[in-house]
């Protein structure tokens, strides 16, 4: 089977940091490849896979466009879509193409599809969550509306969702065209399992309201807990650099919610208390290290999460999660038995404390289990299968 896997052209594949689906794509394609799948991945030119066909448009990563206005980022992620669509067309030989572009991937593929001098289409919905009334009150803009649009799709295009959480929303347009659900998936030889923890919580996801990270300061600081905390503020990466926007009254970040979020919500937490650290965004080896030495990881949402890479990593390091109840979370997580789910405050509060009745074994084994790269290959070949069965 010869797949033509498009990632997004935002970052490398691995991500050197934040990079939920390029982390994703990483684990899948070394799955792929050890069962004997050929890949060819469109993706920007600093991608470097071993045993890996790379083909690029953008020599270099374009996440520095990715929070611009849509009349310059879009034209980034619609002339990478072209150049993928211009390829595997012309070379007339691919069996399946493997999409994970947001909205316009399965805008543009969805009707390419009519035309059969392309393979069938398998695109990945990595989120956001289809749009609910909390969204709505947020002023957050409506996306039931695109994919209802997509009604009368042909039968050579189809979705899988990264969690039944996540589709269980999905408009009926979707429904003839969804494919069982395949969770997202690491490779856990690229994490250190310790069953010996240090004596700090963490968190890990870009700082936006929806993830919460407010709530794990607050509580931090009510029982005098030490947070390190990691991720991105509106694309900036270093503590140095984010100190010197916050210092700025005229900083241009000021537009972007996510640094205000940061600004209001979390700075008076981190200038109060030396024990609550911002770290910047993280990579390598010392991403492993803090994941692995962390008490826990810390995930208290305000969304319904699509999945959380962050969940399944700290999983593979043996260090249980606290989590709030919603999206995915009780999909990934087994109450008492390689973490926590809360539906309060005051819930999530009383867990943090209880974070050593959990076996770092049983975390490590949950994602051997089910969120394998292993598992998360074996069942997208089998989607790619269904797919191309069904296209005929």
């Amino acid at each position: 089977m010869r797949v033509a896997v498009i990632a997004p052209p935002w970052l490398a594949i691995p991500p050197k940091g934040y990079g939920g689906i390029e982390a994703v794509l990483d684990g899948l394609i070394v799955g792929l490849k050890l069962h004997g799948i050929e890949i060819e991945l469109f993706t920007v030119g600093t991608t470097k896979l071993p045993g890996v066909k790379i083909h690029s448009l953008y020599r270099t990563e374009q996440y520095h466009h990715i929070h611009k206005p849509m009349y310059e980022s879009l034209p980034i992620l619609a002339a990478h879509l072209q150049f993928a669509l211009n390829f595997i067309k012309e070379d007339g030989h691919f069996d399946i193409i493997h999409d994970h572009n947001g909205f316009l991937g399965p805008q543009v593929l969805g009707w390419a599809t009519y035309d059969k001098l392309i393979p069938p289409v398998v695109h990945t919905i990595h989120g956001p969550p289809f749009s609910d009334q909390q969204m709505l009150d947020q002023d957050l803009p409506d996306n039931r509306p695109f994919w209802e649009q997509l009604c009368g799709l042909s039968d050579r295009f189809y979705v899988v969702g990264i969690s039944d959480a996540l589709m269980q929303t999905a408009p009926k347009a979707l429904r003839a065209h969804t494919l069982p659900t395949v969770y997202n998936a690491v490779d856990t030889n690229n994490f250190i399992f310790k069953s010996k923890k240090s004596d700090y919580f963490f968190t890990l996801a870009r700082f936006s309201r929806d993830k919460g990270q407010h709530i794990a300061a607050k509580l931090c600081t009510q029982i005098g807990a030490k947070l390190k905390m990691a991720g991105t503020v509106a694309g900036i990466s270093s503590p140095k650099q984010l100190a010197m926007e916050v210092a700025n009254p005229l900083s241009p970040y000021r537009n972007a919610s996510d640094f205000r979020y940061y600004s209001d919500y979390i700075l008076p937490y981190t200038i109060k208390n030396s024990f609550i650290q911002f770290l910047g965004n993280v990579s390598g080896k010392r991403k492993q290290t803090l994941i692995s030495n962390a008490k826990a990881l810390l995930f208290p949402i305000d969304w319904e999460e699509p999945f959380g890479m962050a969940v399944i990593e700290a999983l593979a390091s043996g260090t249980p999660v606290v989590a709030m109840s919603r999206g995915a979370m009780p999909e990934i997580i087994t109450h008492g038995v390689n973490g926590f789910l809360a539906h309060t405050e005051a819930e999530f509060a009383e867990y943090m404390q209880r974070v050593d009745e959990i076996d770092p074994e049983a975390c490590r084994r949950s994602v051997e289990a089910k969120f394998s790269a292993d598992v998360m290959a074996l069942a997208y070949i089998e989607r790619y299968k269904e797919a191309m069965r069904r296209s005929g």
